[in-house]
């Protein structure tokens, strides 16, 4: 089998030095060509027809951003961006506009996982991406509001009734989603999508390197008329709010419908667990859960999406065609555990639907 063509694109002498150095020692793995910005980068992916592209952001003549879009529209690549966890942020956004996945610069010490990871994604199918960015979707500019009454927000904003004891009764679901590779575009479809006035909590478990799942809900933060955030130990669920876990533990809910960020174990493949997701959600809110398990590789999901199903919930899949990697998704609907498989762009649509039509369910406040 023929090894793996990798491009190493980064401005760094030392980074690009170290990447071929880890390829060099790794077998199936050969390097194919180096660039110090962009515009190098553009000339020798449509030169060298590599396997994959590493792939800096911030490099003189032309940055890694610049140079993502155009490789995507002139000669699509699998593409892995190398980015501190600063700049989190811009790789989300690079990540949208084709990259596979953002992670950190390698070290001495990451190399099995690196070229591991290279590996898997050079066999990763992509599609060409045109040039322009599409036009914004409309949504009404989040209203300015002080600390205080973003804390009362949740009492004042959504149409639930007090009961007693401190809970409220409202109608509406809890969903759950599923991802990994090829999330974060499809999370910039779907969740802009739903109304500000969307009536129930959406929880993700995204896979994705320690330390950019905070720059990932800001981006995403952005573009939804929706509030997208870091998902915080202990604290109640809110419709209209949307929850994203961090790598660095699994988000679930307890019996008394708190989220609980569980520690992540070493041993742990996937972070953070879309099963440990999943499956605590149909454990507490029962036929009120939705699962939607999106693009992605192995199997993670698929447990999480029998248990909603067993429990009397609604499961979505996302399509083939539509799909970056049609793994997780894939597995799924072949375990029977999907109910409707639906492209990417119908999604919140029936998102929107199930939640407008959604059996009773507690919240407690």
């Amino acid at each position: 089998m023929a090894a793996v063509r990798v491009l190493v694109v980064d401005d760094s002498a030392m980074v690009r030095a170290l990447i071929q150095a880890l390829v060099e020692m790794t077998e199936g793995l050969t390097i194919c060509g180096q660039a110090e910005n962009g515009r190098q980068a553009v000339a020798q992916a449509l030169a060298l027809q590599p396997d994959i592209i590493t792939m800096d952001l911030q490099m003189p003549v032309m940055g890694g951003m610049e140079a993502i879009e155009e490789i995507m529209a002139t000669r699509p690549t699998p593409i892995l961006v190398l980015s501190d966890v600063a700049d989190a942020h811009s790789a989300m956004a690079a990540v949208s506009r084709g990259a596979l996945e953002a992670t950190c610069k390698p070290t001495v010490d990451d190399g099995p996982d690196f070229t591991s990871r290279l590996k898997m994604l050079a066999g990763v199918p992509v599609i060409r991406h045109i040039r322009s960015k599409p036009a914004p979707i409309a949504v009404s500019a989040p209203a300015t509001v002080s600390p205080l009454a973003e804390k009362l927000a949740p009492a004042t904003r959504s149409p639930l009734t007090r009961q007693g004891r401190g809970e409220v009764r409202s109608q509406g679901r809890v969903f759950a989603i599923a991802v990994s590779t090829g999330g974060p575009q499809a999370l910039a479809r779907i969740l802009p999508r739903l109304p500000a006035h969307f009536p129930a909590p959406v929880l993700i478990a995204q896979h994705i390197s320690d330390g950019f799942a905070t720059g990932m809900a800001a981006w995403l933060n952005e573009l939804c008329p929706l509030t997208v955030a870091m998902a915080q130990d202990g604290e109640f669920l809110v419709p209209g709010r949307v929850y994203l876990a961090n790598s660095t533990s699994h988000l679930a809910m307890t019996p008394t419908r708190r989220i609980q960020l569980r520690p992540r174990a070493d041993r742990d493949i996937y972070h953070p667990s879309c099963d440990v997701l999943l499956t605590t959600v149909a454990e507490v809110f029962g036929p009120a859960a939705v699962g939607v398990i999106l693009t992605g590789m192995g199997r993670d999901g698929v447990k999480g999406m029998a248990a909603i199903r067993r429990a009397g919930g609604v499961t979505l899949g996302q399509d083939e065609a539509t799909s970056v990697v049609y793994g997780m998704n894939r597995e799924a609907i072949l375990a029977g555990s999907v109910q409707s498989v639906l492209p990417l762009a119908a999604i919140a649509d029936e998102m929107e639907r199930l939640a407008s039509a959604s059996p009773q369910t507690r919240w407690s406040c």
